[in-house]
């Protein structure tokens, strides 16, 4: 399976804030940008709040997949699991009243 390679980075607008930014990097099989553009699209959502939403999702499923094992994440999985699902559902409901082709 091919993994995408991405770099996140969170600046604080605020001069206020302690640091300036936090950066990482992290491997993926979905393309990212293609599920945030799927998301600002189907969501219902205003643009940025869509891409939070699917940076975020994508990257708490992830570390979840990473240490699937780990008893943390234990009560999280059935529930992230059908979340996704319905945004899916959302999603693909949307892009197919809008005409837009779905995104796997």
């Amino acid at each position: 399976m091919k993994s995408h390679r991405y770099r996140i980075t969170v600046q604080a607008l605020d001069s206020s804030a302690d640091r300036a930014s936090v950066k990482f990097q992290f491997d993926h099989h979905d393309e990212l940008f293609a599920i945030v553009d799927k998301v600002r699209r189907g969501s219902g959502y205003a643009d940025d709040d869509a891409a939070a939403l699917a940076v975020g999702l994508k990257l708490l499923n992830g570390v979840m997949l990473n240490h699937r094992n780990d008893p943390l994440f234990a009560d999280v999985q059935p529930a992230l699991r059908a979340f996704i699902g319905n945004l899916k559902a959302r999603t693909a409901t949307m892009d197919s009243d809008q005409g837009c082709d779905n995104i796997a």
